[in-house]
């Protein structure tokens, strides 16, 4: 009997099987991630479909049914259909015409087994009849699922060679899924990982960050960082910074806060702002991002002693960063909002003083006690302006 997919609530969606019906049963299949989870036991959030029609007989098949599409990636075959429980991209068959390590070239195919030959690891191959459930399995994925074993499909080297970003993407699925782990894939990241220094910085960073955002990345980045495959796209990240990240990560889970790939990605760093400057600027971050692990770098012993001051003046995120990176009690911070200094120039003008650069002085100074007795309220910062006005 073939291995059935289990009956998940998304098989089970009106909206596909209107795009079924749409299309044909016999020219869709479900691929890839929603496949592999389900047979997990994952929910699964996205849906994909491989079809042998063409971009234009998609559309035109969809149009007629009444369902909307976008045309997301239509010069690599992809249409999104717009469905009211979550969209799906239809993908037309492919099968690599020519690599180069960063692009391939594809030519639609009618054949459901050079499709999944053009795909990269065994788990990520499986396809599901939507009518019978039926799974395709050309490449041994599902043997590989039971045993949690992420495997190239075919030669290792090779399928690197067309796409050298396969190498960070076998860490990442290899910290999500594997168990055990598989030696030609292993020598063969080791081996290439120098092809990594031709890939465009924002796809290194995209795949750090995801790597980043999994429960427990820690033991796949050790292996990454003794296999050289680290070193080569964030050699700034050595053992002590691997050891910083598991302290994170513990201290995430102790204080019940959400895993944050930033700053994890800031763990693996020196604390060093011209160093988390450089990463920052070499990994194309944003504007945001960049500014976060900046501030993370610029972390002191002394942030421990007044969590408060800290958020006050860095702000509640880069606070939370710092205290959770040093492994320091963040409860202070807890149903806590960074309050604003009740107080305006004007008002110290109007106490008398010449507007000017006495002015920001004596803002300054009431601010610093203000901080230093943890934020008191209105009236006593009343009375702090008349303590400073008559030391002034």
């Amino acid at each position: 009997m073939p291995e059935t997919l289990p009956a998940a609530p998304w098989t089970r969606r009106p909206d596909l099987a209107a795009l079924v019906a749409a299309l044909g049963p016999q020219n869709v299949r479900w691929v890839g991630g929603a496949v592999r989870d389900t047979l997990l036991g994952h929910a699964v959030n996205d849906v994909d479909a491989a079809t042998p029609l063409a971009p234009d007989a998609v559309i035109d098949r969809l149009r007629d049914a009444g369902i909307r599409t976008v045309p997301t990636g239509i010069e690599h075959g992809t249409v999104t259909a717009i469905l009211p429980e979550g969209n799906v991209e239809v993908t037309t068959l492919r099968r690599d015409v020519s690599t180069d390590g960063r692009r391939a070239t594809v030519a639609f195919a009618s054949d459901w087994r050079d499709d999944a030959a053009r795909r990269d690891f065994t788990i990520n191959a499986l396809y599901a009849a939507p009518d019978t459930r039926e799974i395709f399995d050309w490449f041994g994925g599902l043997e590989d699922l039971a045993a949690r074993r992420v495997r190239f499909i075919g030669e290792a080297r090779e399928r690197i060679r067309e796409d050298h970003l396969r190498i960070l993407r076998y860490f990442r699925f290899q910290a999500r899924f594997g168990a055990t782990l598989d030696p030609e894939a292993e020598d063969a990241c080791s081996e290439l990982a120098p092809t990594l220094k031709g890939l465009s910085r924002e796809r290194v960073a995209a795949e750090l960050l995801n790597l980043l955002s999994l429960p427990d990345p820690a033991d796949t980045v050790a292996r990454m960082h003794a296999l050289g495959v680290l070193p080569v796209v964030l050699p700034e990240a050595g053992q002590h910074g691997i050891e910083a990240l598991r302290r994170l990560i513990s201290a995430e889970r102790e204080a019940g806060i959400a895993r944050d790939p930033v700053r994890r990605l800031a763990a693996l760093l020196p604390a060093l702002p011209a160093v988390a400057e450089t990463v920052a600027s070499r990994l194309r971050l944003s504007k945001a991002q960049r500014e976060r692990i900046a501030c993370a770098a610029a972390r002191t012993a002394a942030d421990r002693e007044n969590p408060r001051a800290l958020a006050y003046r860095e702000g509640r995120e880069c606070a939370l960063d710092r205290l959770l990176l040093a492994g320091a009690d963040i409860s202070a911070l807890e149903d806590w909002d960074v309050p604003v200094l009740p107080l305006k120039g004007g008002e110290i003008v109007a106490r008398g003083v010449a507007a000017g650069p006495d002015v920001a002085r004596i803002l300054r100074a009431v601010e610093q006690k203000w901080i230093a007795e943890g934020f008191p309220p209105r009236d006593r910062v009343n009375r702090i302006v008349e303590e400073v006005l008559r030391a002034f």
